[in-house]
């Protein structure tokens, strides 16, 4: 069965760190390209960053550029997201997903198999 597990949220203060991790099982995770979304209270879900199958690219939305990284390991089929000055503006519940491909400014459509994990929240606040 194909799964995608987020994992690694928290709560962290203004200008923390956190790294969420997003564990594939039951495919190769190198195949897809694999986006970051988040939903933050009383919003829609969004796209925040994105990595290619491709050539290992990145794309980020404009919000996070210069404080996230996403980043593969596929030797442990796992996809990463490094996030550095958090903000409360941050504060969202954090979703992965495999996407068609990725968007200069984040991820695109999901695939058209899975379906949207429990996530894992995130809250930025002193």
């Amino acid at each position: 069965q194909e799964q995608l597990v987020e994992s690694g949220g928290g709560l962290v203060q203004p200008g923390g760190s956190l790294r969420l991790s997003c564990a594939a099982s039951g495919f190769t995770l190198d195949y897809f390209a694999i986006g970051w979304f988040r939903q933050a209270p009383g919003e829609g879900r969004k796209g925040v960053s994105c990595i290619s199958s491709r050539d290992g690219s990145t794309t980020y939305t404009d919000s996070v550029k210069g404080r996230f990284t996403i980043s593969r390991d596929n030797a442990k089929n796992t996809v990463y997201l490094q996030m550095n000055s958090l903000k409360p503006e941050d504060t969202a519940v954090y979703y992965c997903r495999t996407v068609e491909g990725c968007l200069s400014y984040g991820p695109g459509d999901p695939t058209y198999f899975g379906s949207w994990g429990q996530g894992t929240p995130v809250t930025v606040s002193s």
